[in-house]
């Protein structure tokens, strides 16, 4: 059964929810239904800006995934197709959706959500990233769509994606998140591309039933090219599941309910979905509004230590000036941020895609800049706002290239990193936050306490923090690795939704800097 109110529509568990999510996403596109509010749009707009600023230094400095699936894409070209960064070449959408997306995705440095809506219940706490603006953007790009059915593509997708992560936890059963996205992705490009209900219902059943991808991809002492591209793979078979299904292809339908599909495999039920899905399409309450934004490079999880280190740092700036004086510094955290960036394999990372998922080494890559900052600018620069602290302690690509990896000073201060989970007390504060407290102490015994952090900045539940301006910072540095003068593409992504269809075509028509290869 479906039900609409005002603001939204809610798709019981005993309905054919992948029909619901077609006939949703149509009228969403079509505006049938539908008026996501000014905050929602700007929300949306911040976060895709930041996801292509993050996809265009990654390619600049030839990371080697997107690098490969940029040139994969390019053999691929077509009349009227899409384009891939930096290009004005037009190339099968599938593909070009594949190399964007692996492109924002390699820093692991751009949006996350959590699956956490306490109002509802809905609080299943899987993961999520804005890894996939490239569907709506591919899809406008065919269709000769402009910028405002471009970001309200990008609303549409973040709100199924982000709602399926609130209702069902694929990391429980070792499923990769991303394919909530893929869903999403579906949904969207089927309904942007003129798609019926039926023919996304069944894109939605190939893609479940065909594309499953297990979190192995994200396990092992050095992680591999597919953690990063994982999101990218997925939604390219999901794209070309949906333009199979247009064809006449016939895929599994009702797949929510189908009980040899992942969803009843892993939650048994008498026959009905695992759960009910509300869809919001009117208003405030979307789910991008509870997504949260990442100051730089790290693992979302370690959040929290990294704010309470920045708070240290302010109050006892001894820390930073002289970080050999530490005798030990202890962090608490919840699960899964302990077993995800605490596994003891973490302790030693040598590739970026394992550092940045190594609490010890976040940790001690923002002490190193921290005394890096004090030595050029002396301790009078901590007294700053944490706005100000937070731009320029912001963690970069080149703090975990090859060279910042093994440098002895980050060597040291991980020797004196210890970490442990803190049991109820912090678990039952996740995914509401992001609870983590440091206790430092130095060598003549004084002892540094942060307290339980939850809120870190860029969390969508802080309030102290001046968002829109540190991410300014943030575009800008990602800019400045991409380009040599990154303020016009900045300026056409902040302006996506004026942009006319002539706009979105020519959106990645221009050139990115030929920067020295990345170390990693």
């Amino acid at each position: 059964m479906t039900t609409a109110t005002e603001t939204f529509v809610t798709l019981s568990k005993n309905s054919n929810q992948a029909l619901g999510i077609g006939r949703f996403a149509i009228d969403f596109i079509n505006k049938a239904i539908g008026d996501p509010s000014k905050i929602v749009l700007d929300r949306t707009t911040l976060f895709f800006t930041d996801a292509v600023l993050c996809g265009l230094s990654a390619l600049s400095v030839k990371t080697n995934a997107p690098v490969v699936l940029q040139n994969e894409a390019l053999e691929y070209t077509v009349e009227k197709g899409a384009t891939v960064f930096g290009s004005n070449i037009q190339v099968r959408p599938e593909k070009a959706i594949l190399a964007n997306a692996a492109a924002v995705r390699e820093w692991d440095s751009n949006g996350t959500n959590f699956g956490f809506n306490p109002e509802l219940g809905h609080v299943a706490g899987e993961f999520g990233h804005n890894d996939f603006y490239a569907v709506p953007i591919a899809a406008a790009q065919i269709m000769d769509l402009d910028g405002a059915a471009a970001l309200r593509g990008m609303v549409l997708l973040d709100e199924i994606r982000g709602r399926l992560a609130e209702v069902f936890s694929l990391k429980t059963y070792k499923i990769d998140h991303v394919v909530h996205g893929a869903i999403a992705s579906v949904a969207v490009y089927g309904a942007m591309c003129g798609a019926t209900a039926e023919q996304i219902e069944s894109a939605i059943g190939m893609t479940v039933a065909h594309y499953i991808p297990w979190r192995a991809i994200r396990a092992g002492k050095q992680l591999s090219d597919s953690k990063g591209s994982s999101a990218a793979i997925s939604t390219e078979v999901a794209i070309l599941s949906m333009q199979r299904s247009m064809r006449g292809f016939m895929g599994p339908r009702d797949i929510f309910r189908n009980p040899e599909a992942v969803f009843r495999q892993f939650e048994s039920t008498d026959g009905d979905s695992p759960f009910d899905l509300i869809l919001s399409h009117s208003g405030d309450d979307f789910a991008v509004m509870g997504m949260h934004f990442k100051i730089g490079l790290y693992e979302h999880q370690s959040a929290g230590a990294l704010q309470g280190l920045l708070n240290l740092i302010q109050q006892y700036p001894k820390i930073a000036i002289e970080p050999e004086k530490i005798k030990s510094i202890h962090i608490t955290a919840y699960e899964p941020a302990f077993g995800i960036i605490g596994d003891p394999s973490k302790r030693d990372p040598r590739t970026r895609q394992s550092a940045d998922h190594s609490m010890v080494y976040i940790v001690s890559a923002m002490l190193r800049k921290a005394q890096d900052v004090a030595k050029q600018e002396g301790v009078e620069f901590f007294e700053q706002s944490n706005d100000d602290v937070w731009k320029r302690l912001m963690l970069t690509p080149y703090d975990f290239d090859a060279d910042a990896i093994c440098h002895p000073t980050a060597r040291a201060i991980m020797e004196t990193i210890s970490f442990e989970h803190g049991g109820k007390e912090y678990d039952e504060k996740y995914p509401d936050g992001i609870p983590t407290s440091m206790k430092i102490t130095l060598k003549d015994e004084t002892v540094l306490e942060s307290g339980i952090i939850m809120y870190p900045t860029g969390h969508a539940r802080n309030t102290t923090a001046n968002l829109d301006d540190i991410l300014v910072a943030k575009f800008k540095m990602h800019g400045d690795i991409a380009m040599d003068d990154p303020v016009e593409v900045i300026s056409s992504c902040m302006g996506v939704a004026e942009l006319d269809s002539g706009g979105v075509q020519n959106l990645w028509n221009f050139e990115l800097a030929d920067r020295p290869m990345y170390r990693d």
